[in-house]
């Protein structure tokens, strides 16, 4: 019984791991987030604003949410909301969002989008013990 349980968190971390990736190469723009995050909100309103499509994936809203957002937190190093993805790299949270758009550099981002984005392999989780 205890070979289960020391699995399960790695199947788990491999669950979440593959839907992010899966999310992340299948749109030019992924915002991970939860829906009573007001940064999240600030995130999404600028892609609004330019006119740009995201998928917005609510982790408070889902089962496995908390294995997502410990995985984005192997995988980029920080764990709050919003992740930003576009063009499969992650480019930060809403201020980092915001200082992209600031400067002109993330409507040129986003242009240089076509889906299957690139997975950046530099994503990858430790090997658990």
């Amino acid at each position: 019984m205890g070979q289960l349980f020391t699995k399960l968190p790695e199947a788990q971390r491999e669950a979440a791991l593959h839907f992010i990736r899966n999310q992340v190469v299948q749109n030019c723009v992924v915002i991970f987030s939860k829906s009573y995050c007001l940064y999240c909100a600030r995130a999404k309103g600028i892609f609004e604003e330019i006119g740009a499509n995201f998928k917005a994936i609510e982790l408070d809203q889902r089962k496995d949410g908390d294995h997502i957002q410990n995985t984005l937190e192997e995988l980029t190093g920080v764990r709050t909301v919003p992740r930003v993805f576009v063009n499969g790299k992650c480019i930060g949270g809403a201020s980092d969002t915001h200082k992209l758009h600031s400067s002109g550099k993330l409507l040129p981002l986003v242009l240089r989008c076509s889906p299957p984005c690139k997975w950046d392999d530099s994503y990858s989780l430790p090997r658990s013990h």
